[in-house]
Parts: structure tokens; sequence; C-alpha cells
């Protein structure tokens, strides 16, 4: 967390501290982030609820990686039926693969 936002050098800084992404200053005490986050499940790591806000309380959860995957901001997000969220959830949803979703959404504009 800290070093992708405080540290130019980190590879994928330009996705956190260089958009201005950061860390709160309550978190600059481990025992802090330790009393507002609690130990970290086995399989799970800090994710950012809202990806455009930085880590603190209340926008930080504990998830798997495939709950963060799926949180990127590089993600498409379709809105079908009254509902948003990524091409790989749908698939999930409707039992299918995302390959097949998005051959149906450029040959007729629709998920189904």
């Amino acid at each position: 967390m800290r070093e992708r936002c405080n540290n130019r050098r980190h590879p994928r800084w330009h996705r956190y501290g260089g958009r201005g992404i950061g860390c709160c200053i309550r978190w600059d005490s481990f025992e802090n982030f330790l009393k507002d986050m609690g130990e970290c499940p086995p399989g799970l790591t800090l994710e950012r609820v809202k990806n455009d806000v930085g880590y603190e309380p209340g926008n930080c959860v504990w998830a798997s990686m495939k709950q963060q995957a799926r949180n990127q901001s590089t993600n498409r997000l379709i809105e079908y039926d009254g509902r948003t969220q990524c091409l790989a959830a749908w698939a999930e949803e409707f039992g299918t693969t995302s390959d097949v979703l998005w051959k149906r959404l450029n040959r007729h504009g629709r998920l189904t």
C-alpha cells in the first residue's frame, strides 16, 4: 500500500500515487491500521472499495483476488437489467464465459 502510493520508483506507482491515491495520516501508525482493519484473514488482501479514493477507514476491506480483479479501474462495466458489473461477473451469473458475452456484445450490442 505505502510503496505504491509513495515510492515513485514502484512499478505500479502511476496507478496509485501518480494519480493521487494516498494513505490516510491515521494509518501512519500500524497500530491504528490494525485497530481499523483488524488482522488480515487468510487468503485475502487489502482492497479499496472506491478506486478513486485512497486507503482510509471506510474505503478499505479485506477481499479475495477474484473480488479485487472485478474492482479494477481497467474493467469495462456493463449495465444490464438495472445492474452494473464487469463482464466476468455477468458471465458467471449467466453460466457462460466472458468470450461468449464479448461476442454477443460485439455482434448484437447486448448480453443476451
